[in-house]
């Protein structure tokens, strides 16, 4: 039998005690390893944190942007948005180099975005958001009804229609862009625990000083919290009402005669009751689904939804006005996504009120893909301290309650 000393019983402690304070104590702990997570713990890492810990409570790339679009755009009618998107574009545009490796790859198609409309209460609003772009240096041109046909001639245009194009544009593959992310974090050192779930924030007094999981208490000295619809666990957590609802919205994939090809720019038709966005399938098929407001759950689920057949041919008759050949067309597949809506469709980034030690990032109301490289960065940015690319003031919480909403010029939408 081997003999321990109490000398060496109490030696034994404090090595595990050590061992387990070294594993249990982090700067920067990160909640959800979806998207913005990823992103966050990468940039992060590339700033010079040491000791970045994420946690999931399940896979990397099985939340809800497992089941998102991957529509890549700048334009936008908040101005804040316009920055993100711009610089996030320049990230997908050029992903390998970006994380620094050869092997990483956004899936971009770069096809370019079309936005049409010739209703008086959209028109305007689409001028002036292609002005303002202009003057921020975003190559963005008006086109006429001959000019789009030419680039998407399975559509139908009105030589009555304002027509904005950009050609810096197009859709990429959320999930490589997710496991890009994390495969980039843990090369620099970052620790991601997949199957780990969030159950609470450990407090001393107003500051956040870790997390409670299901593998135990972490500590951190910043606690960023990227839950996307499970943020409204922060309700129990630090009991703060916050303003988010989890929406679930409808992708169809449709076939017809007339091939959407994937040299064929994304379309968003803000003519149509459910502002319906297209854009190619699988470099023959039709994606689509609307950018106006879905099925609120009850509760936060990622589980997919049932769609009815009333739904399709709503969405079908809609998709038959501006593209006649899928009046005849046949519904190839079908499935629901997840959208974490605020009040304005807009994110809330940075802290909570009266809470120290936490940072969040939640609400993008449809744009968290999109605007994930440049979001990760700013949030990054702000729990080291250092002065953010573009001001976090206007994605404040504090918003709601003051009255300065986020509203884009179309009004409460996924276009903004």
């Amino acid at each position: 039998m081997l003999y321990v000393s109490k000398l060496d019983h109490i030696y034994l402690i404090e090595c595990f005690f050590k061992s387990y304070m070294q594993t249990s104590s982090y700067d920067f702990i990160v909640i959800g390893a979806g998207v913005i997570g990823t992103s966050v713990a990468f940039h992060l890492a590339q700033l010079g944190a040491k000791r970045v810990l994420v946690i999931e409570r399940d896979q990397i790339g099985a939340g809800t942007g497992a089941q998102s679009s991957g529509i890549l755009r700048t334009h936008y009618s908040v101005t804040e948005n316009v920055l993100l998107a711009h610089q996030s574009w320049d990230a997908f545009a050029k992903f390998d180099h970006y994380l620094d490796d050869a092997e990483a790859s956004s899936g971009i198609v770069p096809c370019g975005y079309m936005i049409a409309t010739s209703h008086d209460k959209h028109v305007s609003a689409l001028h002036d958001s292609i002005v303002k772009q202009r003057e921020m240096g975003i190559d963005v041109q008006t086109i006429d009804a001959l000019q789009a046909k030419e680039l998407l001639p399975i559509a139908q245009f009105s030589e009555h229609e304002l027509i904005g194009f950009e050609p810096k544009a197009g859709f990429a593959d959320a999930y490589l862009v997710n496991t890009g992310f994390a495969k980039a974090a843990r090369r620099r050192g970052v620790k991601i625990l997949e199957g780990v779930a969030a159950q609470g924030l450990l407090r001393t007094g107003h500051r956040v000083t870790g997390v409670r999981t299901s593998a135990g208490d972490f500590h951190a000295q910043m606690v960023i919290s990227t839950q996307s619809i499970w943020a409204l666990e922060l309700n129990q957590w630090l009991d703060i009402k916050i303003p988010l609802k989890a929406e679930r919205h409808t992708v169809l994939a449709l076939e017809s005669k007339d091939t959407y090809t994937n040299k064929m720019p994304v379309f968003k038709d803000l003519d149509s009751p459910g502002m319906l966005y297209y854009r190619s399938y699988g470099g023959k098929q039709m994606l689509v689904s609307e950018g106006s407001v879905g099925e609120t759950l009850a509760e936060a689920d990622n589980n997919q939804g049932d769609v009815s057949l009333d739904t399709v041919i709503e969405i079908g008759e809609q998709v038959s006005e501006r593209f006649e050949a899928y009046a005849e067309g046949e519904l190839a597949s079908s499935w629901t996504g997840v959208y974490d809506v605020t009040p304005d469709w807009n994110p809330v980034l940075g802290p909570l009120p009266n809470v120290e030690g936490l940072l969040v990032g939640f609400g993008f109301s449809g744009h968290g893909f999109k605007l994930s490289p440049a979001v990760g960065k700013v949030l990054a940015q702000a729990a080291l301290g250092l002065k953010t690319d573009v001001a976090l003031a206007p994605y404040s919480f504090e918003r709601f309650e003051q009255g300065r909403l986020l509203v884009g010029k179309y009004g409460a939408g996924a276009v903004s």
